[in-house]
């Protein structure tokens, strides 16, 4: 094999490029996350810190409306003491947003910073302490809270190590969502090989009107998984749906409005939907590898006596295997990170029987802004799908790169 020399990988270079871009960058971003406990929800985790920082911005907010309650409050003290104190920390406050003047965002301090920080916060509780204890003011209740702000305002380092990693161990929530998905995927994914397989075989047959069926046959893998979702939760409602009050006829379900309301039936209608949508991208997978197996193997199997069932099991499955392997490794992985359809049709309900990783990292991420632990469930989805293609190549034995 000739090497790879400059001009060959500055042809190559601009795919390496989008791929870095598209792929792997977002996979390390992703991998980093889940050292950190990364919230957009606590302004002391909105970020990711090895050190320990200062947030200027909320320490400015909170020395504006210290200042401003405790100049209201002092109105109403008559002793010259805590008079004195309270001037006393509205000076320093005051001293020491000055000193922070011009800086914004989160940013390192000295520990001499920090130590002085500290001690405000310490001196500025005690005070508002001592002011609600002998007066009854209009800010007492605020005020307390505001003066703990000073020293929230120090950021710890929220580099959390494997500790997310651990925590995903332990959580019963993603063991569950880890099993939903296993069956999904493994059980619409059978039942999209055969009925993908029979399908491919119909239309790899040589009939009159062959291109309608290979194009009407395509119609429901065409339509964007959202659509189809909200198609078929029309057809699921209890109140209206024909495939609900079918299964009801029929004695799948008691009543047709528990289709969707229960753990079994939910699962079920999800996995019905998928076959629906993608058993036709199975079939078109397969009856690529179907058209390029010879008629002259058939011709030969039939001069040799061989009935249908055996030119199925000896010819057809055997050469097959390559485009099974493709198939089933595009369907598996497809169907393991599945989220539109069950986001649209269920929303991983009813109490989680058909929440997935994706849903469950979904929600992690952007409905409990918990960037750090989302990053986690992700991680562990993408080793998962690691697994499973490593599997699928390695057991089924189908060489694709094999020339011959």
């Amino acid at each position: 094999m000739k090497k790879i020399g400059l001009r060959e990988f500055l042809f190559l270079a601009p795919v390496i490029v989008l791929i870095s871009i598209f792929s792997l960058v977002p996979v390390i971003q992703s991998f980093t996350y889940t050292f950190f406990d990364y919230r957009l929800n606590d302004q002391q985790n909105a970020g990711l810190y090895l050190n320990e920082r200062f947030n200027y911005e909320l320490f400015d907010e909170t020395q504006l409306y210290l200042t401003m309650f405790l100049e209201e409050d002092k109105q109403q003290v008559t002793d010259p003491v805590l008079l004195g104190k309270i001037d006393t920390v509205i000076a320093k406050v005051e001293d020491k947003a000055k000193a922070f003047a011009g800086k914004e965002g989160v940013q390192k301090i000295t520990k001499e910073e920090k130590t002085e920080l500290i001690a405000l916060s310490k001196e500025t509780q005690e005070v508002v302490q001592q002011l609600a204890e002998q007066y009854d003011t209009a800010n007492e209740e605020n005020l307390p809270l505001i003066a703990k702000d000073i020293e929230n305002s120090i950021i710890p380092a929220n580099f959390i190590g494997l500790k997310g990693y651990k925590q995903a161990l332990g959580d019963a929530r993603l063991g569950a969502a880890l099993v939903n998905t296993t069956i999904f995927t493994f059980v619409s994914v059978a039942f999209e090989l055969v009925l993908g397989l029979a399908l491919a075989m119909i239309m790899n047959k040589a009939m009159r009107g062959k291109g309608l069926i290979r194009t009407t046959s395509l119609i429901p893998w065409a339509i964007p998984t959202a659509v189809a979702a909200l198609m078929w939760s029309y057809l699921y409602d209890g109140s209206s749906g024909i495939v609900a009050h079918l299964f009801q006829m029929v004695g799948l379900v008691d009543n047709s409005r528990e289709l969707l309301l229960s753990a079994g039936g939910a699962m079920v209608s999800t996995i019905l939907a998928d076959v629906w949508k993608t058993t036709p991208y199975m079939a078109l997978l397969l009856l690529a590898g179907l058209q390029n197996i010879s008629k002259d193997t058939y011709e030969a199997a039939d001069i040799d006596g061989a009935s249908s069932i055996q030119k199925f099991f000896t010819i057809t499955i055997p050469l097959l295997k390559p485009s099974i392997l493709v198939a089933l490794l595009f369907r598996t992985l497809d169907a393991f990170r599945v989220f539109d359809l069950i986001y649209v049709l269920t929303g991983g309900g009813p109490g989680g029987a058909t929440e997935t990783l994706s849903i469950y990292g979904y929600k992690a991420m952007f409905a409990q802004t918990n960037f750090g632990y989302g990053s986690v469930i992700v991680m562990i989805m993408f080793v998962c799908v690691a697994v499973i293609a490593t599997i699928y190549v390695k057991f089924l034995g189908a060489n694709l790169m094999d020339k011959n």
